[in-house]
């Protein structure tokens, strides 16, 4: 197990959850949003559920659970057959928890067989749980921001079935987070059992438990103004008190524990894209964007270089036909006083900025090049600057809006 303490880092800081839930079962649903179309409606799964909340129906058709997929995909109605019942209540975590918000098969059904392992990343599972207002919904962003598809508050009875369906779906679906929550009544204390289920199926899930303490979840949920999903009549300590000693064996049994304590949304987020991302999950991407300004500002830009104070190759007959792609009109444009400071300085504020950008969770950053049609020196100037960015190793590439619009 490896654990995850936070007290070296700053103070924990409060915010809503954005998440106030929304039932996952219901009758009126259309067939598509259902796990299975002739399970209980308490069973079912929907597809309307916000952000990482999205179940299995999203997945490519040959993956989906139902009527509508031959032979084994048909996991969660054949598991109807086998008794399956519970439900799926409202999604995230109950406070804001200083983060924005946040079974068994049985042979011949489609899982690989039992004792046989994987080949390494064939299919990487990550189970997500913790205590409510301890930073669940914020670990499943991050997760989905590094690639995964996240199911939120699955029903523990159907972790089983949504391996089998990240399994034979491919592509991006073979790497799946579940995230579980408390408040689900399938969910049980015997989460380490549906986790060996998994191994015993050739699965080799990774179990997240986020934590944080007492006095922290208290002032979380107090400043949201919600009860805890356990209080009932009692105090909020009440609930929480009660939910820690029901995770208290998945905590136990978790791979990896995280401490939320004195952690923010960002730093949270960080750490999970550390644990589970990968270096290129987590670089900044530039886009140097070259425009016209009489074609109006780019809305995403993030900064605006105006290189209209360079000599304009329109009026330069032998020029005015071709663009900065080209090298006739690019080493006119470059050539002039004053262009190759312009192009070097903001070079190096890219580069001065992109550490922090990265810090703080931006992942995307568009450097937007004007002049006046979109075609000479603004289109010369991206290409020049796009490959200063790549010397210094940064994550750039060109494009050019208007070019050719003219």
């Amino acid at each position: 197990m490896t654990e995850y303490s936070s007290d070296r880092i700053g103070a924990d800081r409060t915010g809503a959850d954005d998440s106030t839930g929304s039932d996952l079962s219901g009758p009126g649903l259309p067939a598509s949003a259902r796990a299975a179309s002739d399970l209980p409606g308490s069973a079912r799964v929907a597809r309307d559920v916000p952000g990482p909340a999205r179940a299995a129906s999203e997945l490519p058709e040959s993956a989906r659970g139902g009527n509508d997929v031959p032979g084994s995909a048909r996991a969660a109605s054949d598991r109807a057959g086998r008794g399956l019942s519970g439900s799926g209540p409202s999604g995230g975590d109950a406070a804001g928890d200083a983060f924005p918000a946040d079974g068994g098969g049985h042979p011949g059904d489609g899982f690989p067989d039992a004792g046989e392992p994987l080949t390494e990343g064939e299919t990487d599972l990550v189970v997500v749980t913790g205590l409510s207002g301890g930073g669940r919904s914020t670990v499943a962003r991050a997760l989905e921001n590094v690639g995964y598809y996240v199911v939120d508050n699955l029903p523990q009875a159907l972790m089983l079935d949504m391996a089998q369906l990240a399994f034979e779906a491919g592509g991006a679906a073979r790497r799946t987070a579940m995230v579980l929550d408390v408040r689900s009544r399938a969910f049980s204390t015997d989460l380490a059992g549906a986790v060996h289920a998994l191994r015993d199926r050739g699965f080799s899930p990774r179990v997240v438990f986020v934590d944080a303490d007492d006095e922290v979840l208290i002032r979380r949920f107090e400043s949201v103004r919600r009860s805890h999903p356990l209080q009932g009549d009692g105090r909020l300590a009440d609930g929480i008190a009660a939910e820690r000693k029901l995770l208290e064996e998945a905590r136990e049994q978790a791979d990896v524990i995280i401490d939320t304590s004195h952690l923010n949304v960002n730093q949270l987020r960080r750490r999970v894209e550390e644990l589970f991302g990968g270096e290129d999950a987590r670089k900044l991407r530039i886009t140097v964007l070259s425009f016209g300004f009489k074609y109006g500002l780019p809305p995403d830009a993030d900064y605006v270089m105006d290189a209209r104070f360079l000599p304009n190759p329109f009026w330069v007959p032998d020029l005015r036909e071709h663009t900065g792609l080209e090298e006739s009109v690019s080493g006119y444009v470059l050539g002039q006083e004053g262009a190759g400071d312009f192009v070097s300085t903001y070079a190096s504020l890219i580069a001065a900025t992109a550490p922090g950008f990265e810090r703080e969770g931006k992942r995307y950053l568009t450097v937007a090049v004007g002049c006046t049609g979109g075609k000479h020196r603004s289109v010369a100037i991206a290409e020049e600057l796009t490959n200063r960015l790549r010397e210094i190793r940064l994550s750039a590439h060109a494009s050019h809006r208007d070019l050719g619009r003219e």
